[in-house]
């Protein structure tokens, strides 16, 4: 994750609320507004007008899909529990049925500003209480067995939905890997992931370069290969996975009777992947 160093949290997190706030009609998030302030905002107005438009209704629907999609297999009783990697500060644990136990992962910086942001707002009744427990990880190190040990002493022999949104961009493809290994090693047979990706086609926009050249000015200096693309074949070839649904900014925008306003050319057409656990890992390869 070396690329967000020298994000701060305004440009990440921050950022991503304030966009599923726009229309809560459209994202269903009623509670992302509490994460607006005017330094976010005013960064955004920017990077609206200089990279993509459409990014509003991109992050709305995103929320929505996953949001409908753990929604559903509640209902179903297929999940009890969801297990956020990069959380940042997404509200999904309030705005479904508060039996289900949360996991939520991120930096360390990041965990610990929302899980004080979030215990100052149920004081003041803005959010009801929810089962959630905080992890700050650093992603940099070894993380893996003391976060295997952490979340199984949290969810035991719980069903599970692991959700990766706006996250594998910024990482590499060995990362990326692990991390799905690691998704392998603690779920079981029946359980699901959601994921959000971008594919290569992506980065021939102008739109892409707009982002490129915004992230130059505005964080860092990087090129069109420090940002990760994944075709549907990845999802498709998972061992002990099946893909069983794949949207994208467009299906969904029909779904949900989205107005498009901007062309292909100048939109940042994101992907979202529902993945089954299908069979278990054998033990030898677990963490």
């Amino acid at each position: 994750m070396s690329k967000e160093e020298n994000i701060k949290i305004h440009e990440t997190a921050f950022v991503t609320s304030t966009f599923r706030a726009f229309d809560e009609n459209l994202s269903q998030d009623f509670f992302a507004k509490l994460w607006q302030n005017s330094t976010t905002e005013n960064w955004i107005k920017e990077y609206l007008d200089q990279v993509s438009s459409e990014e509003t209704f991109t992050h709305c629907l995103r929320n929505r899909y996953f949001l409908d999609t753990i929604k559903d297999l509640i209902q179903n009783q297929q999940i009890e529990a969801v297990i956020n990697f990069g959380s940042g500060f997404s509200m999904y644990p309030f705005l479904i049925d508060e039996k289900i136990v949360h996991i939520e992962i991120d930096k360390p910086e990041i965990i610990n500003f929302k899980k004080s942001q979030i215990k100052e707002w149920q004081k003041k009744n803005k959010l009801p209480d929810r089962n959630i427990h905080f992890i700050g990880v650093d992603f940099s190190k070894d993380y893996k067995k003391e976060l295997f040990t952490k979340i199984q002493s949290i969810k035991g022999n719980k069903s599970t939905f692991i959700l990766i949104e706006g996250v594998l961009f910024f990482l590499s493809r060995k990362e990326t890997n692990d991390l799905f290994n690691f998704f392998d090693s603690i779920q079981k047979k029946d359980d699901y992931i959601g994921s959000a990706s971008f594919q290569e086609t992506i980065k021939d926009t102008k739109a892409f370069q707009n982002l490129l050249d915004f992230f130059n000015k505005k964080v860092s200096k990087t090129t069109v290969s420090d940002y990760q693309t994944i075709e549907n074949q990845y999802y498709q070839s998972k061992e002990n996975y099946k893909l069983i649904d794949y949207q994208d900014y467009f299906s969904l925008s029909k779904k949900y009777e989205n107005n498009i306003n901007q062309s292909k050319e100048l939109i940042l057409n994101e992907n979202f992947y529902l993945l089954k656990k299908t069979k278990k890992k054998p033990a030898a390869n677990t963490v």
